[in-house]
C-alpha cells in the first residue's frame, strides 16, 4: 500500500483545468487517508542542503544549550531524553515566518549569532507555508466553503519543528516516535535525508503505510484534529508515528499551521446536514491542547469527543 501521490509543482492559478483536478485529488486523500505525498519543487537543491547541515550542527551542541529552547506550550520548545521515545529530540520555532522570531531563535542558540541558519529556515519555512495555503485553499474550495477562505486562512499561524532520531545501531526496526494524531490544521513533513521510518495508519486502523519519499521534492502533508473537526469529520487525521532501524540519524523537518490564540473551531453550518450531524461543539484549540496533556486527555482513545464532542 502506497499514499496517494500529487503532483503540485508548477501549478499556477491561470491553470484552471488542472486546478479543478488537483482539487479534487487533494479532498479524496484526505478523506480516505487523511494524508498524501506531495512532489513541490519549489525549494531549490541548495538550500535544503543547506538545512539539512545547519540543523544537523544544531541537534550536535550540547544538551544544555539545546534546552534553552523553551516554551509554555507542548511540544513547542526542546523535547528530549523522554524513556518513552528516547531515541527522538525535537525543538520548535513558534511563529516561524517571522525573521525577529527565527533570529531570536538563533541567537539563544548561538550566542554568537547565525545569519545563514536564520535566513534559511526562514526561507524554507515560506516555501513550505505556500504549500500549505495551497491545500487549504484547494479544500475549502472543494467543500463550496469560498466565503469562509479568507477568514480560514488569516486563522493561524505556523510552527517550524525540526527532529532527529538517533540511531538505534540495531537491524531490528525501534519505535522512533509512538504513534499519535497531529491538534493542529495541517502538518507538512520533509525527510531530509534518506533514512526512512515515517508510518501512516490506514483509516480502518487496520494497516501501517510506510511514507517512504519517492523523490527530494517529496512532503507528506497531514491533517490535525483541528482541520478535521472544523470539516465536521469530512477529513481523517490519520495516526502515524516512525519506526527506524540502522546505524545512520533520521532528521526531518515540519511546518505546523496552529490556530491562533483565542481561536475558536467551529464546523461551518454548511458541513452539518442530516447525513452528517454535528460531532464536536465549537472548541478553543488552545485550551483542548491544554485539556489533552492532561490525565484524562492523554489516556483518552478518542480526546477531542471527550473535550467537545456534540
Amino acid at each position: 500500500m502506497k499514499l496517494p501521490l500529487i503532483d503540485l509543482s508548477k501549478l499556477g492559478e491561470d491553470d484552471s483545468t488542472r486546478w479543478e483536478s488537483a482539487k479534487i485529488e487533494i479532498r479524496e486523500a484526505l478523506q480516505e487517508y487523511g494524508c498524501f505525498e506531495a512532489t513541490f519543487d519549489e525549494i531549490p537543491v541548495e538550500l535544503r542542503k543547506s538545512v539539512v547541515e545547519g540543523i544537523q550542527q544544531l541537534f550536535d551542541l550540547p544538551l544544555p544549550i539545546k534546552m534553552r529552547n523553551k516554551s509554555d506550550k507542548p511540544y513547542h520548545g526542546y523535547v528530549g531524553q523522554s524513556p518513552f521515545v528516547p531515541l527522538f529530540e525535537s525543538m520548535g520555532i513558534d511563529g516561524a515566518l517571522s525573521p525577529q522570531t527565527v533570529d531570536t531563535f538563533t541567537n539563544l542558540i548561538w550566542s554568537q549569532g547565525n545569519p545563514t541558519f536564520s535566513k534559511n529556515i526562514q526561507l524554507y519555512c515560506e516555501k513550505l507555508s505556500e504549500l500549505d495555503k495551497f491545500v487549504r485553499r484547494a479544500v475549502v474550495e472543494s467543500l463550496g466553503l469560498e466565503k469562509y477562505g479568507d477568514e480560514h486562512m488569516k486563522s493561524t499561524d505556523y510552527v517550524c519543528r525540526v527532529q532527529k532520531y538517533e540511531a538505534p545501531r540495531t537491524p531490528h526496526t525501534t519505535l522512533g516516535l509512538i504513534p499519535h494524531t497531529d491538534k493542529n490544521i495541517v502538518t507538512i513533513l520533509h525527510q531530509l535525508n534518506h533514512v526512512r521510518g515515517l508510518q501512516i495508519l490506514t483509516k480502518d486502523g487496520k494497516n501501517w503505510i510506510a511514507a517512504d519519499p519517492t523523490s527530494l521534492n517529496s512532503f507528506v502533508v497531514m491533517i490535525g484534529t483541528s482541520f478535521h473537526a472544523w470539516t465536521n469529520g469530512r477529513l481523517h487525521a490519520p495516526y502515524h508515528r516512525v519506526m527506524v532501524s540502522g546505524d545512520e540519524a533520521r532528521y526531518s523537518i515540519g511546518l505546523f499551521s496552529n490556530p491562533k490564540a483565542g481561536c475558536v473551531i467551529k464546523a461551518p453550518e454548511e458541513m452539518v446536514d442530516e447525513d452528517h450531524p454535528l460531532l464536536y461543539k465549537p472548541f478553543d484549540y488552545i485550551n483542548f491542547v491544554e485539556f489533552f496533556y492532561t490525565d484524562v486527555g492523554r489516556t483518552s482513545p478518542n480526546a477531542l469527543m471527550e473535550y467537545c464532542g456534540a
